[in-house]
């Protein structure tokens, strides 16, 4: 029976046949009603006052739906029986994305999973809901695919299934030897068809991004709808923003605070960690058109997505047609001490004590990070009591030897965070007498000035690429340890200007989560060493190693 259905299709014979028809559109809602809005006054209804919609103008008219009423009406004209839709609204048959493949390896496919669903369904000759399935029907070839795999994906089927494929306007014949052959060389033009239209697609981005244009649906935070004005409260908002990171808080900090305030992202949603970094991080608050670059992560086996200043044909970053929100060297600063691309496994670990990832058990050179465990009710303790401690020997992470209190120890790593805060205050003070200029700015001029007129050199071969390399090389490691001495002098100089906070008054009205960003800040580690006999003081058993941010 399998072998007369592909031939009887080849005769136009459909007769008792059972076909699905796959339908695709890539830029349409797959809402067939029609809202409220579209039922306008040129809307005809029928002559005796039903209420059925008809299309008043072409906007009205769903291609999707116009591909399945084809599609119905050939198979029935040739007596079969049109039984389902495979529908893939907003669905590309050519774009490629990375994927990682069962070996693991990482490989670029077009992900149609509808278009993959329906062969399978076809070999095994059912529908999704039980029915049987004989064959598949789309409108024109452009409508199965634009991509050489999945066409022979599709003559598979057919040639050793024994399943038809077929269109409606005649352009796609998989049932014979010649018409297969025609088919890769259609769908090779089509390939190099939609591989045109994206190049003239880059190079139309590349024209706005070297012309400073902006572009994007969705408005950026600290500017009007028409991307270019500043928006008052949210510029002060990132400006405040880059003072206080420049001055030792924390994005996360930073995050809190603006939904405490109430400050919602353009698309309304509350600010996290993350998406501050992404604000502060975009050159576009210095001014400087960007783009966004994505990037392979052989840790992750993911895609990492980064923004960085487009550069013109001199290499200069462009200047946007908008308005700076903050100047270019606080906008390298705050990247320095924040990075400037995400980070693998930089995701927020929703601790839920003081201590925790902190804390390391310092008996017999142990080093596991300590637990924080409730107490049993047999302990008797008051109720949230808990106490930190090292994960047994069983677990291949600690030595079971080390449990301490976890309140006491709270309270005891609150105080050398305040002590070590209220000493770095103090130096502050009294360095903010310190000179306003950084004194290295000249040999940064002097040697970017270098970069350039050997460069030029180069371009006229005055120099061989060897010795211009070897210069480059060293030169540019010398431009980025200036621009990150200038980045520290500037972060320093913000710090010795602003007006410390009183850490020791406010601290209990900091919530958790800013209580954490200052004792990450403050301590690398602290070693919790075993009681002794008689008990002691529970900070008598700590041993602080402090962050060295010079």
């Amino acid at each position: 029976m399998t072998d007369d259905l592909v031939r009887r299709a080849h005769w136009g014979d459909l007769a008792g046949q059972r076909w699905a028809g796959l339908v695709r559109l890539s830029l349409e809602d797959g809402d067939a009603e029609v809202s409220a809005r579209r039922l306008s006054k040129k809307s005809s209804l029928p002559a005796e006052g039903g209420t059925r919609w008809r299309p008043a103008t072409g906007r009205d008219i769903k291609s999707r739906d116009e591909q399945e009423k084809d599609a119905r009406r050939f198979v029935e004209s040739r007596e079969g029986q049109y039984v389902h839709t495979y529908e893939e609204p907003d669905t590309s048959a050519w774009k490629r994305r990375r994927v990682r493949q069962p070996d693991g390896t990482v490989a670029y496919r077009v992900i149609r999973p509808v278009f993959e669903g329906a062969l399978e369904d076809l070999k095994r000759g059912t529908t999704p809901d039980g029915q049987p399935l004989d064959g598949l029907i789309v409108y024109d070839i452009d409508r199965l695919t634009r991509d050489n795999r999945h066409l022979e994906d599709a003559i598979e089927v057919v040639e050793n299934f024994r399943r038809p494929i077929i269109d409606i306007t005649g352009t796609l014949d998989l049932l014979t030897d010649n018409g297969r052959t025609v088919a890769r060389l259609l769908v090779a033009v089509a390939n190099k068809s939609s591989a045109d239209t994206a190049r003239r697609v880059r190079r139309k981005h590349h024209a706005m991004q070297q012309a400073g244009i902006p572009v994007g649906s969705t408005r950026p935070f600290g500017y009007k709808t028409d991307k270019r004005t500043i928006e008052p409260t949210e510029a002060a908002a990132i400006r405040k923003a880059v003072e206080r990171i420049l001055t030792g808080a924390s994005p996360r900090t930073i995050a809190v605070d603006w939904n405490k305030q109430g400050i919602k992202t353009t698309r309304g949603n509350k600010w996290s960690k993350g998406t501050v970094k992404q604000v502060l991080r975009n050159p576009r608050i210095c001014g400087y058109r960007s783009r966004k670059v994505q990037e392979f992560t052989p840790e992750t086996g993911g895609e990492s997505i980064r923004v960085e200043p487009v550069l013109n044909d001199d290499g200069e970053p462009v200047k946007g047609q908008w308005e700076p929100i903050i100047s270019v060297t606080d906008w390298e600063a705050v990247t320095a001490v924040i990075g400037s691309r995400p980070e693998p496994g930089g995701a927020h670990n929703a601790r839920k004590y003081l201590g925790t990832g902190i804390l390391r058990c310092d008996k017999n050179g142990c080093g596991g990070h300590l637990r924080a465990m409730k107490a049993t009710p047999s302990r008797k303790k008051p109720e949230g009591f808990f106490d930190y401690t090292c994960p047994d020997k069983g677990t291949g992470y600690g030595c079971g030897g080390i449990r301490i209190s976890g309140p006491e120890t709270d309270k005891a790593l609150k105080m050398l965070v305040i002590t070590k805060y209220e000493e770095e205050a103090q130096e502050r003070e009294a360095t903010a007498a310190a000179s306003e200029d950084w004194d290295g700015e000249g040999q940064l001029a002097r040697i970017r000035e270098d970069i350039e007129d050997w460069t030029e050199r180069r371009d006229q071969r005055l120099v061989s690429k060897e010795r211009f390399f070897a210069f480059l090389a060293k030169a540019e490691a010398t431009e980025r340890r200036l621009i990150n001495e200038r980045n520290e002098w500037r972060r320093r100089a913000l710090r010795a200007k602003g007006k410390p906070i009183d850490l020791r008054r406010v601290w209990d009205d900091l919530d958790f989560v800013e209580q954490r960003a200052y004792v990450e800040k403050t301590l690398l580690t602290v070693l919790v060493s075993p009681a002794g006999r008689p008990r002691g003081p529970v900070w008598s058993r700590l041993t602080p190693v402090y962050r060295d941010e010079d």
